[in-house]
C-alpha cells in the first residue's frame, strides 16, 4: 500500500513495510536511510529512500513487529539491495551499507559513494556534505531541518518525507558531475577500489572495528 504526496522536492511515494513487487527503478538507484541514531548496532533502521533519477522518490517505512509492522521482512527491498545488476548510489555509503546489511541480512553490492568521490577530487575543501556538494556542483539548495527528527514515529510528517526525498532526488546528477571529475583527475579506478571495499568496511564497523580503526597506526 502506497501513499503519494507532492512536495517541493517532487512526488514522493511512501510504502509501508516493503517496495511493491515489480517496481523497476532502473540500473542505477539512489539510496539513503534514516535511523534512530548513528550506531548501526544499536539504532534501528526506520526508512529507506530510493530514486531512479526521474524526479520521484520512493520511501519504504520499516516498522517493528512490536508496533504492528513487519520488522525487517522486506524481501523486495532486500532483493534490490543485493542485486548485482543494480548499482546502489549513496552519499556516505559506509554507514548506509553497514546499516542495511545489519537490518536486511544481505550484502549491498555494487555501490558508489558521492562522499568518497568528493574527498578524492575536491581536495581544495573540507566541505563534503551533501548540502555543500549540491550547492557547489548543481546549484541546488536543500534543507537539513528535519535531519534530527524522530524517524521512528509511526506517522511521518510531510516535512519529514520531503526532507528524506531530497537526499536521493539529486544523487544521479551529482554523481555525473563527480564521475567526470574523477575521470579528469585520473582517479576513477582508485574510487572504484574504494567502492568495492565498502561492504567489508561496513561489516568491520558492525564488529566494533570503527574505533580503533584497523587501518590506523
Amino acid at each position: 500500500m502506497a501513499k503519494t504526496m507532492f512536495t517541493p522536492a517532487g512526488p514522493v511515494h511512501l510504502h509501508l513495510h516493503d517496495l511493491p513487487a515489480g517496481l523497476d527503478l532502473g540500473p542505477v538507484v539512489a539510496v539513503d536511510t534514516e535511523a534512530m541514531g548513528l550506531d548501526a548496532r544499536r539504532d534501528r533502521l526506520c526508512l529507506v529512500q530510493l530514486s531512479s533519477g526521474d524526479g520521484a522518490a520512493h520511501l519504504v517505512q520499516l516498522i517493528p513487529e512490536s508496533l504492528g509492522g513487519h520488522g525487517y521482512k522486506a524481501p523486495n527491498l532486500a532483493a534490490l539491495m543485493s542485486d548485482p545488476a543494480t548499482v546502489k548510489l549513496f552519499h556516505f555509503a559506509r554507514f548506509d551499507v553497514g546499516l542495511l546489511h545489519h537490518a536486511l541480512g544481505v550484502e549491498i553490492r555494487p555501490v558508489r559513494c558521492t562522499k568518497i568521490a568528493s574527498k578524492l577530487i575536491r581536495t581544495y575543501t573540507d566541505r563534503h556534505g551533501l548540502k555543500d556538494l549540491l550547492r557547489e556542483l548543481l546549484g541546488v539548495e536543500i534543507s537539513k531541518q528535519q535531519q534530527t527528527s524522530d524517524w521512528g514515529a509511526l506517522e511521518l510528517t510531510p516535512e519529514q518525507c520531503a526532507y528524506a526525498a531530497s537526499d536521493v532526488l539529486h544523487l544521479h546528477a551529482l554523481w555525473a558531475k563527480l564521475e567526470a571529475l574523477l575521470k579528469r583527475e585520473g582517479r576513477l579506478e582508485l574510487a572504484q577500489a574504494c567502492y568495492d571495499f565498502l561492504p567489508t568496511r561496513g561489516k568491520l564497523d558492525l564488529l566494533g572495528y570503527e574505533e580503533p580503526d584497523l587501518f590506523h597506526h
